[in-house]
């Protein structure tokens, strides 16, 4: 019997078994990235893509109808609690930034219904819950409270819609609703400024409500559905630059002093005068 040859002992560990060891792991390294990532879903692009119609105005996105549907549902709410402050409000300043309220929203009433109405979309004919807890809040409330209450409810939910605002402006890809846009962020703008000109928001207290997010987050998850009629044939749009009605100035009021009577209650002066 022919003896066997003596084994190589060095095996994988020889010059030539680490070169090939150094091939393999290398292409499993440019493989594995291709193949962890290919099938995965729930990126940004992916939920654009998924939710997003096409139009004749151009793509509508699931952000798109969430912000057209929170245009409606702002002006649900805001228009009467406006109406309220001009007739609760105890201070100029508190019933101007009611006007403007009113003004504001009937304005972008006005547009959110005919961009909807082109789009195909629906929308809601009733506040949501929050809005109509908030609505109860105001109308419970009398005196210079009411007005501190109105500033700080109103100032809060305009500035969570601003942020949204600004993200639909950036990166919408259809024409109406970035001149809707261009509306909302106007018009929440000015609301913004004669809410703070009654001298009443605390913007301590705003602060820690915006960064806990205490009121419902505004985001398309889930999206509003899409379309349900034929949307109108495209028309070239040309966005106004500025809404097209007219407002008065804001009314400044500084916060009322307030100094307490000798019987414990508090005796509150509005410096502004009425």
């Amino acid at each position: 019997m022919r003896p066997r040859p003596p084994i190589n002992g060095r095996g994988i560990f020889s010059g030539t078994g680490l070169i090939i060891t150094g091939l393999t792991a290398t292409l499993l390294a440019m493989i594995f990235p291709i193949w962890s990532y290919a099938d995965r879903s729930g990126t940004g692009v992916d939920v654009l893509n998924a939710e997003t119609v096409a139009t004749g105005y151009g793509p509508l996105s699931g952000l798109d109808r969430d912000f057209i549907t929170k245009v409606r549902l702002a002006g649900l709410w805001e228009l009467p609690a406006g109406q309220q402050a001009q007739q609760k409000g105890t201070t100029p300043a508190v019933r101007t930034a009611g006007q403007h309220l009113i003004e504001g929203h009937t304005f972008l009433d006005a547009r959110v219904r005919d961009v909807a109405a082109k789009l195909g979309l629906e929308l809601p004919n009733e506040p949501t819950e929050q809005q109509r807890q908030w609505l109860a809040t105001l109308d419970s409330a009398q005196g210079v409270e009411y007005d501190r209450q109105f500033a700080n409810i109103l100032r809060l939910a305009h500035g969570k819609v601003f942020s949204v605002v600004a993200q639909v402006r950036a990166g919408t890809r259809n024409s109406l609703v970035r001149a809707l846009a261009d509306d909302a962020n106007s018009t929440v703008l000015d609301h913004i400024t004669v809410l703070e000109a009654t001298g009443y928001v605390d913007f301590d207290a705003l602060a820690q409500d915006m960064a806990a997010g205490s009121t419902p987050p505004l985001n398309p998850s889930p999206a509003p559905p899409g379309p349900t009629l034929d949307p109108a044939p495209a028309v070239p749009v040309t966005p106004a630059p500025s809404p097209t009605y007219t407002l008065p100035p804001a009314a400044t009021s500084p916060r009322p002093d307030t100094t307490e009577n000798t019987d414990g209650t508090e005796n509150t002066q509005d410096t502004a005068g009425s």
